[in-house]
């Protein structure tokens, strides 16, 4: 598994999307290496990390995570993930809770009714074929260890689409605190976003003598999916109070 270190202070691991890689992430890295010793990891069959002869499944990648965390000797982190990085984030929170501290979760799902109905339509519609002359694909020979390795990739991806999420229960269990991160016209819906805060405790009133969650949401707006990781400034602007725990002081709280 191929990773980048960069920056001082506690550790945060950086998960990457789908068809992505640590530099197409972008600018949101070297803005949280700033503040933060971030480990930035590429996923199996992604970037320079090698593919294996096994299914890319959310539950593999989260393991994979605990893997190099084991690795490199990090007993505990942050984590944050866009898109698939978030999903497998989500996922290691839920089966490895004791290596996490806060999770920062951008353009995440928890079940596959929460995909935007056009998207759902999409995904038996999918086809290797229709992803090989996609720019990423481009990209992708330019690091792989197999420049070859792309269409196997798409297939497996493909089927990640496919795998049945749903872990509602799981995530109504978490203890770990998490911020939403999504965009209004993500390829998750608004609702389902909604759903996953409650899910995680927050929505309350915040002004009624009761603690806020330790959970947050945050939208942005005229935002897309894939626009989601490019408003770096934005980002930052969530993510990097959420994990040094600042909240908005209220009118009715004592200065």
């Amino acid at each position: 598994m191929y990773y980048e270190v960069s920056g001082k202070g506690d550790p945060l691991i950086v998960l990457h999307g789908a068809y992505m890689n640590i530099p197409t992430m972008g600018a949101i890295i070297p803005k949280l290496a700033k503040t933060h010793r971030v480990y930035a990891l590429e996923f199996q069959g992604h970037g320079r990390t090698t593919d294996i002869d096994r299914p890319i499944t959310y539950p593999h990648l989260a393991d994979d995570i605990a893997a190099f965390m084991d690795a490199v000797g990090l007993k505990k982190a942050d984590v944050f993930g866009y898109s698939m990085g978030a999903a497998a984030g989500l996922q290691f929170a839920i089966r490895h809770p004791e290596k996490v501290n806060k999770l920062a979760a951008a353009s995440v799902a928890y079940d596959v009714e929460g995909w935007q109905p056009e998207f759902k339509e999409f995904i038996p519609q999918m086809k290797v074929e229709m992803f090989l002359e996609m720019p990423f694909a481009k990209d992708y020979r330019k690091l792989a260890a197999n420049p070859e390795g792309f269409p196997e990739l798409v297939r497996k991806l493909i089927a990640l689409e496919k795998e049945p999420m749903a872990w509602r229960e799981q995530v109504k269990a978490l203890k770990t605190p998490v911020l939403i991160i999504t965009g209004d016209a993500d390829v998750s819906t608004l609702e389902h976003s909604v759903a996953l805060f409650r899910l995680l405790g927050g929505g309350g009133a915040g002004d009624m003598g009761k603690p806020l969650s330790p959970s947050r949401l945050a939208v942005l707006p005229a935002t897309s999916h894939t626009a989601v990781i490019t408003q770096t400034e934005l980002l930052h602007a969530f993510i990097e109070p959420f994990l040094k725990g600042i909240t908005p002081k209220g009118m009715f709280e004592a200065p």
